[in-house]
């Protein structure tokens, strides 16, 4: 007769390596941490749904791998360092080796992002991946949402559109050479947090987000959060190469302005800051680039190269839409 593990063997198995910055961390009914120095905390939560947020027959090490980088997006997107993380899983079944991999996956990124696993739980059903993630940041230098004003530059790190040009392939929308998109793929399945960005931001930055949803979305959120307007140059939008092989593709601008799972840092900063901005570029090895500035009166509008508002029909993903 062959018997199922429980719960604690699961746990016990796959999660519950040494917690390296933890006083306890799993085993027990709680984890116990301690946060530096007159350290505040930053905390977030990411649930990610199969056949919602990724492919159910998804690799399970690129899942492990990204269910963790998201999480740690935001911290980024915050301007604080990574300490611990918690994991519910919700599975169909007890499959080892997908667990095995996933695990494998999630230690990956753990272990390059100085992040101890510190708790969580596992339960049946369907499968669905919740990840809380705690980072630090000392006080008053958090970077926030609402801290955009008039004047400044609004700023985008890396290249926007690849990982939803990958997606769009994915779903059959466009065609796309095997070698585009094994590199698009990449993008989209093992994004790369960018956690040594966000704490170069401390003291410069006015407000800043993840680009999780899209680029409009997310920086729709800075101007809500903070009053005021944006311009957004069109033509100053950064595209990684293959994507300007696809200029002309129906989904292009959709990709680019709205899709999501980029995972860049979209942040504003006063146009004094522009040459450290370029410093921070050359010394991270990062593409940073300036697409526009912030307005007064509310609203965001997007300037073709002619310096025409374009017409956007769509700003980002909703989980709720119909």
């Amino acid at each position: 007769m062959r018997f199922m593990p429980s719960e604690f063997d699961l746990i016990q198995r796959h999660f519950s390596r040494t917690a390296q910055n933890a006083v306890l961390g799993v085993g027990d009914d709680c984890a116990l941490l301690q946060p530096g120095t007159g350290m505040q905390l930053a905390v977030s939560t990411d649930t990610l749904v199969a056949d919602v947020h990724f492919f159910a027959d998804a690799d399970p090490q690129k899942l492990g791998w990204k269910c963790l980088a998201v999480n740690l997006s935001d911290l980024a997107a915050m301007g604080a360092t990574p300490r611990w993380a918690t994991l519910a899983l919700t599975l169909p079944e007890v499959d080892d080796d997908w667990l095995a991999a996933f695990a494998s996956g999630l230690y990956d990124c753990a272990n390059q992002f100085g992040v101890s696993l510190v708790g969580g739980d596992t339960t049946h059903g369907a499968l669905s991946l919740t990840l809380t993630i705690i980072g630090e940041v000392p006080p008053n230098q958090a970077l926030r949402r609402d801290g955009a004003r008039p004047g400044d530059e609004i700023w985008v790190s890396g290249t926007l559109g690849d990982a939803a040009l990958a997606l769009a392939a994915l779903q059959g929308r466009v065609n796309l050479t095997d070698a585009d998109l094994a590199t698009l793929a990449a993008r989209l399945h093992t994004p790369a947090p960018r956690i040594e960005l966000g704490l170069a931001l401390r003291g410069l930055a006015s407000s800043a987000i993840d680009v999780s949803d899209g680029l409009l979305a997310d920086l729709g959120h800075i101007l809500s959060r903070s009053g005021v307007g944006a311009v957004v140059e069109y033509a100053h939008l950064p595209l990684g190469e293959i994507l300007h092989d696809y200029t002309a593709h129906p989904a292009f601008d959709d990709c680019v302005l709205s899709g999501g799972d980029d995972y860049e840092l979209c942040f504003t900063a006063p146009a004094a800051q522009h040459q450290a901005l370029d410093q921070i570029a050359a010394r991270l090895n990062l593409r940073l680039t300036a697409i526009g500035s912030i307005l007064a009166e509310p609203g965001l509008i997007v300037r073709d190269a002619q310096g025409q508002p374009l017409d956007i029909r769509r700003t980002g993903y909703d989980h709720f839409a119909a």
